[in-house]
């Protein structure tokens, strides 16, 4: 019994950790899309000053694209705290999440480059809140999958915990569709949800409960 739970809980640590190494090369791969801004003239950067200003977009995409990949790698560690085994399908659906979170820094880089761009900001917004929908959309059937019956979970965690997470993660991505929704009618306002509900998410987590004190 102890050798078989110690291999499930080593096969969980094996995929949090290739976990953590996708984070890691997502969260890296956005500073790359900020580019050294050339002093030009022509083009009214008069100097490195006025260039680095114009850069405001690309820092905007990126301090918001680091901080909602920063919030799902906490919230990765965090509910892996309750994960006790993995299988085979659970493993195919985190490959699916880590996907989109690699993917990331592609619809950040189109964000910043056409956010001021007035015929085109739309487009580039409904792409971005798709990804993130469809990345919450992942989580949500990872959750899903593992919590049903307690199937990967800690037997002893708290039934009410658990329809307390289900519930939290139904709810973010219903309001992350209506964040997609909304970028279809008006971008800006679909983006503003975005932003809002990335703030609402650095509030910390419940701590896990579990039945008569156990672990």
């Amino acid at each position: 019994m102890r050798n078989s739970r110690a291999l499930a809980q080593t096969d969980t640590q094996r995929l949090e950790a290739f976990s953590d190494g996708i984070f890691a090369i997502a969260i890296t791969l956005l500073i790359l899309e900020i580019k050294v801004p050339q002093v030009n003239p022509n083009e009214g950067i008069t100097s490195l000053a006025s260039g680095l200003l114009t850069l405001w977009p690309s820092y905007f995409a990126y301090i918001f694209s680091f901080t909602m990949i920063g919030i799902f790698w906490a919230n990765h560690h965090y509910v892996f705290q309750v994960y006790e085994r993995s299988d085979r399908i659970f493993k195919l659906i985190s490959l699916f999440f880590l996907m989109f979170i690699s993917f990331l820094p592609f619809p950040t880089a189109v964000l910043a480059r056409y956010i001021t761009d007035a015929q085109q900001r739309q487009t580039a917004i409904i792409l971005y809140a798709l990804t993130l929908f469809v990345t919450v959309l992942m989580w949500l059937l990872m959750w899903l999958y593992a919590s049903r019956d307690h199937r990967l979970l800690n037997k002893n965690l708290d039934d009410q915990f658990i329809a307390h997470l289900t519930r939290q993660y139904t709810v973010t991505s219903v309001l992350y569709f209506l964040a997609l929704v909304l970028s279809l009618g008006n971008g800006i306002a679909g983006l503003a949800l975005c932003v809002s509900l990335t703030l609402l998410y650095l509030l910390p987590q419940k701590r896990p409960v579990y039945r008569n004190g156990g672990v």
